[in-house]
């Protein structure tokens, strides 16, 4: 064990700030693998002086990252839950989208997506491919798709705020005869999205394809997601759509359900 002397930098004399945060995180990691402990305890495992450890845990602790308990033992505080919730959700969040993508092409044979909107536009986080010979083939995760001229971009700019939609309506590009590029048309299109209550693009962003997007709902209302199915134009023609739209709503909303989320209400546009 070292004493760390007051000087410039301290209290990481050696160097500076970033062995502070260095030890503050490896304190956190001791807290987690080995339960509350004490500052003689956290001062042996950092092999540091008890009072660099107190100085150190004091820190942690006016940031809700440790608590101390009656005993004068350190525990992991709410800050720290915080992030590991954040986290958790995320991992929950990505883990339960590609387990209904699965349940959702298990059931139509098509391929579908879950998708979250990202500066105007639908990126897709999980998707599974469709189980015919012709099925879209083409999409990927983590790929950015036109969020005026796909199912799951026209449905999450439905829902979405007026800044974020203003965003989404600027400079529409044209793939398509049938892409919708005058920004008034759009927005009566996204109040009929808002008034059915899902989405569709017909062939808008590429050619002989067709989908079909529901919203996901998070318990406030909000939504956090569109869930979707794709397939060659002539195996999902405009007619089926609304039958289609009215199954994914089941696992739409038996995805929010997964993730915690009650029966919400609905916003108008």
């Amino acid at each position: 064990m070292h004493d760390d002397a007051a000087g410039p930098g301290d209290p990481a004399s050696e160097a500076g700030p970033v062995q502070a945060v260095d030890r503050a995180l490896r304190i956190l990691e001791i807290i987690a693998d080995g339960g509350a402990q004490s500052v003689s305890a956290v001062a042996r495992e950092l092999g540091v002086h008890r009072s660099t450890a107190f100085r150190l845990l004091g820190t942690l602790e006016g940031r809700r990252f440790v608590t101390r308990d009656a005993d004068g033992a350190y525990a992991l505080g709410s800050g720290a839950l915080r992030i590991a919730g954040a986290v958790t959700t995320r991992v929950d969040f990505a883990r339960e989208s590609q387990v209904i993508c699965d349940e959702v092409t298990a059931a139509i044979g098509e391929t579908s997506n879950v998708a979250i909107l990202v500066d105007g536009d639908a990126v897709n986080i999980a998707q599974t491919t469709g189980t015919s010979s012709v099925a879209v083939r083409d999409q990927f995760v983590g790929q950015r798709t036109p969020g005026h001229a796909t199912s799951s971009g026209k449905t999450l700019l439905a829902y979405a705020d007026e800044d974020t939609w203003q965003r989404g309506s600027a400079g529409l590009v044209r793939f398509s005869d049938r892409t919708i590029v005058d920004p008034e048309a759009l927005r009566s299109e996204l109040r009929s999205i808002r008034e059915r209550g899902w989405g569709s693009a017909l062939a808008e962003w590429q050619e002989h394809t067709n989908a079909v997007a529901v919203p996901v709902f998070a318990g406030d209302g909000t939504v956090i997601a569109a869930l979707s199915a794709t397939a060659p134009a002539f195996r999902m023609p405009e007619d089926d759509l609304p039958e289609l739209a009215a199954r994914l709503r089941g696992f739409a909303d038996e995805f929010a359900r997964r993730l915690g989320h009650l029966a919400p209400g609905r916003r108008t546009l």
